[in-house]
C-alpha cells in the first residue's frame, strides 16, 4: 500500500480523542469516521476534524470498503466482539489495552487477524515511549549485566474504578513493559490485594512474577495511595536504572552500583564487594508516546512491516492478567501462567477478586451499538 491509510476511530471518550487527534493529524493517516453513541461527542470532534464522518453505528464503519482500519478505543469488555467483526469485515485493527478480558478471546482475535491476513496490533503505549526504549537498549546491549528483577510502581489517588479492579486496570502498562525488557513471559503470577473502597473491586494489588530461568519482577498498583508514582527499577549484575515517568525530563537514570561475590573468600564479609559508582542521566529526545505508536501502526499497515505490540503481545499479558486473578481468588496462593493453547475456564475480569463473582455470557458479534452498556457481556466460562 501506498496512499495514505483511511482510519475509522470506533470509540471517541477520554482516551479515544487523543486517537482522533493523532490519526486526524499524523502523515499518511486520513481519519475517515469517528464512531461513538454520544452525539455531542460526535459533534464536537467532526467539527474539529472536517475530514471525519460521525456516527453511532458501528455497521457504517464495517459497510465502508473505503475503510481500511478500525481503532478501537471502546470499554475493554466490547474489544472482542469489535475487533473481531472489524477483523472479518477485512479491516486492520488496532484495539486499546486490555487486548481483551479472557485469554480465549485474545487468541481467538489473534487467530482471527492471522486467518484474513489482517495487522492487529494493541495499545501498549509504553513499549513505545523514547525512555523503556532506551532500557531495551541498556538491557540487549548488555550494558546492565544479567538481569536479576524488576519492579514497578504505578500508584495514585484516583481514579476510582467500579467495573475492573485496579490489577485489571492500572497493571497492564507494567506487564507490557516487563514482557518487552525481558523478552520472555512469566511462568507463575501471586497477586495479593484488598477492597477498601467497593466490595469484590481491589482498589490496591501487589504483584509477584516469577521467570523459568529465575529473573524476578513485582509490580504494585494502586488508585487509593497518596502518592502519585509511575517508576520502574531494574537491577542488573553490573549495573541498575531506573524509569520515572513523573520526571519532566531526566526520566531515565543509571547506576553505576553492584554487588560482586567472590567465592574463593571464606569470610562472608569480605566475600561480598558492594561497588557505588556514578550516576548517569542520558539525553533522551522527548516524544509523545501516543503518537509514535499511531504512526508504528501506521507504517506496519502501509509498508507491511512487523507490529511491536501485535496480537501475540496483548495476549500474553491477557494471560497474566488472567493467572493474577486466579491467584487473587484463591487467597494468594501462585498461580500458573497457562500456554496458549490451554483452555483454564477463567472468568470474566469484571469484578474478580473478594467479592461475589459475575459470571456472564460471550458478546453478541453482531452488536451495532458502541459505548458503554452494563448489561454487555464479557466472556463465557468453559
Amino acid at each position: 500500500m501506498t496512499d495514505d491509510l483511511h482510519v475509522a476511530v470506533v470509540g471517541a471518550g477520554g482516551w479515544g480523542r487523543g486517537l482522533v487527534r493523532h490519526f486526524a493529524t499524523a502523515e499518511r493517516s486520513y481519519l475517515r469516521w469517528i464512531c461513538d453513541r454520544d452525539e455531542a461527542t460526535r459533534t464536537r470532534l467532526t467539527r474539529q476534524y472536517a475530514t471525519a464522518r460521525p456516527t453511532a453505528d458501528l455497521e457504517d464503519v464495517l459497510d465502508d470498503p473505503g475503510v481500511d482500519a478500525v481503532v478501537i478505543a471502546t470499554p475493554p469488555d466490547s474489544h472482542h466482539a469489535i475487533a473481531r467483526r472489524a477483523l472479518e469485515a477485512g479491516k486492520h485493527v488496532y484495539v486499546e489495552k486490555p487486548m481483551t478480558l479472557c485469554a480465549l478471546d485474545a487468541a481467538d482475535l489473534t487467530r482471527t487477524a492471522r486467518r484474513v491476513d489482517r495487522k492487529l496490533m494493541v495499545g501498549h503505549l509504553l513499549e513505545y515511549h523514547p525512555a523503556v526504549r532506551h532500557l531495551k537498549r541498556l538491557v540487549d546491549h548488555d550494558e546492565l549485566g544479567d538481569i536479576h528483577y524488576l519492579y514497578a510502581q504505578r500508584v495514585n489517588l484516583g481514579v476510582v474504578r467500579s467495573e475492573e479492579n485496579a490489577w485489571w486496570s492500572l497493571a497492564p502498562h507494567d506487564l507490557s513493559v516487563i514482557g518487552y525488557l525481558f523478552g520472555a513471559e512469566p511462568t507463575r503470577v501471586t497477586l495479593t490485594g484488598q477492597c477498601f473502597l467497593q466490595p469484590g473491586v481491589e482498589d490496591v494489588v501487589f504483584a509477584t512474577l516469577d521467570f523459568a530461568d529465575g529473573r524476578l519482577a513485582h509490580v504494585h498498583v494502586s488508585w487509593l495511595d497518596p502518592h502519585k508514582i509511575r517508576k520502574l527499577t531494574v537491577v542488573g549484575s553490573k549495573r541498575m536504572a531506573t524509569f520515572d515517568d513523573m520526571e519532566a525530563t531526566e526520566k531515565v537514570r543509571i547506576y553505576d552500583k553492584g554487588a560482586t561475590v567472590r567465592h574463593a573468600v571464606t569470610d562472608y564479609a569480605e566475600a561480598v564487594q558492594l561497588r557505588t559508582g556514578e550516576i548517569v542521566i542520558p539525553r533522551i529526545m522527548p516524544a509523545e508516546p501516543l503518537r509514535l505508536e499511531v504512526r508504528h501502526f501506521i507504517d506496519a499497515v502501509l509498508d507491511d512491516t512487523p507490529i511491536l505490540s501485535d496480537g501475540g503481545d496483548g495476549e500474553r499479558v491477557v494471560r497474566i492478567l488472567e493467572a493474577g486473578s486466579r491467584s487473587l481468588r484463591s487467597g494468594g496462593k501462585p498461580a500458573e501462567v497457562a500456554p496458549d493453547d490451554v483452555d483454564t475456564g477463567a472468568s470474566p475480569a469484571i469484578r474478580l477478586g473478594a467479592g461475589p463473582r459475575r459470571v456472564v455470557a460471550r458478546a453478541d458479534a453482531a452488536r451495532h451499538r458502541v459505548g458503554p452498556n452494563p448489561n454487555h457481556p464479557v466472556c463465557s466460562e468453559r
